[in-house]
């Protein structure tokens, strides 16, 4: 559920930190890693925050909250063809049977991590751009695929229509040796495969996601501060 802030910060303040972080990843990466900006836990507002900065890419946690979010944008007077401007991405936990709901909505699916959302991506979004999802560090209960099962994962989406655009990591939290190191498997995957995106680092990992070749990181505290409770 979406939760209203009233720290949120003003259309102004979210600009100067987009400018200030897509900066900073310019400076660390010389061009080669974009700004994902998350909305995460956040209402509309903040997406025309991002739109009014003149960013369109837009990453969201939860298929209602995007869903929502995509809605609401639509019913705004004024607002009619922001929906044509976000680019949503998926980043969060998919059940298949979000996947119908989505399909003409999200632009990049960044988590898909196992063969039956594949197949169900098949049947429902033949033809979308995705990523695979790694479970790089072997976190029980984390979202991803086994690196092992990458390649057999990437041949089953390509057989079936899917765009493969590259992979998809999150690192461990507190834990910048093992972040350091997952993030350097997933990168050498990506090269081993032939895969030109690396959806690696969030606010607090840029730096080791930009060190190992991260082409996306996706922001969102460092944006919009510490998420409603």
């Amino acid at each position: 559920m979406v939760v209203a802030n009233s720290g949120f910060p003003s259309r102004d303040e979210v600009a100067s930190r987009l400018e200030e972080l897509v900066d900073r990843l310019d400076r660390l990466s010389g061009g080669r890693t974009a700004l994902l900006p998350v909305t995460k836990a956040f209402g509309a507002e903040a997406v025309r925050s991002v739109l009014a900065a003149g960013m369109t890419d837009v990453g969201e946690n939860y298929a209602q909250e995007l869903i929502g979010k995509h809605g609401e944008l639509c019913g705004v007077p004024g607002n009619e063809d922001a929906p044509s401007l976000v680019r949503w991405h998926m980043i969060g936990g998919l059940q298949r049977n979000k996947v119908r709901r989505l399909v003409g909505i999200v632009s990049l699916w960044q988590t898909v991590d196992r063969p039956g959302l594949v197949d169900e991506m098949v049947r429902r979004a033949t033809g979308s751009r995705i990523l695979i999802q790694v479970n790089s560090a072997g976190t029980p209960g984390k979202g991803g695929c086994p690196p092992a099962d990458v390649e057999g994962l990437m041949a089953r989406a390509v057989d079936g229509g899917l765009e493969v655009a590259g992979l998809m990591t999150v690192g461990v939290m507190g834990d910048r040796d093992a972040t350091d190191a997952a993030f350097r498997m997933v990168s050498r995957l990506a090269d081993d495969l032939g895969l030109a995106e690396r959806s690696m680092g969030m606010s607090d990992d840029i730096e080791v996601a930009v060190e190992h070749g991260s082409t996306m990181v996706r922001v969102g505290r460092a944006l919009f501060g510490e998420r409603p409770l």
